[in-house]
């Protein structure tokens, strides 16, 4: 990577593999989680990746760039973390760890989104900026969504068993 633009399109990349990763790993998490509330949290969040797979594919397109994507080290440590360790956790503390790793990985989209939404400005590509935009406030908002899940349940159902 020479310029600020190989470097935008890496990032594309990179997150474009992030959410087709995440995508696989999202049932299992799903599946484990003992929280109604929870599980519909992840579930909501599986679909609502889906349709950011298919708006990083609208950029890929506007930018006239194949959509491909570039394996992510950092993406790929934090589910291998996730998956030991939900295999090591019960219920209720499964809950509580498994939903901090989901907070992870949303922390990693919103920190690479944050870069691409400036990068994307900087290079002066507002027909893509708002898109990554967009996605970068549902992030957020899933974030959100999932501390007020571990404050106001998982953490204190986790916290009673003690």
């Amino acid at each position: 990577m020479n310029t600020l633009q190989d470097a935008f399109e890496h990032g594309l990349q990179a997150v474009y593999y992030a959410e087709q990763t995440l995508l696989k790993a999202m049932p299992q998490m799903a599946q484990k989680a003992q929280s109604e509330e929870f599980r519909a949290a992840l579930e909501q969040h599986e679909e609502e990746t889906r349709r950011q797979v298919m708006m990083l594919e609208q950029v890929f397109q506007t930018m006239g760039i194949e959509a491909q994507a570039a394996p992510c080290k950092s993406v790929d440590g934090l589910i291998a973390d996730a998956q030991e360790l939900m295999s090591q956790a019960q219920p209720p503390a499964l809950d509580a760890v498994t939903l901090a790793a989901a907070q992870a990985n949303e922390h990693f989209e919103i920190t690479k989104y944050g870069t691409l939404v400036a990068w994307a400005r900087e290079l002066g590509r507002q027909d893509v900026e708002g898109i990554l935009q967009q996605i970068l406030d549902q992030e957020k908002q899933t974030d959100q969504k999932l501390t007020r899940i571990a404050e106001n349940l998982v953490n204190q159902r986790a916290q009673k068993a003690a």
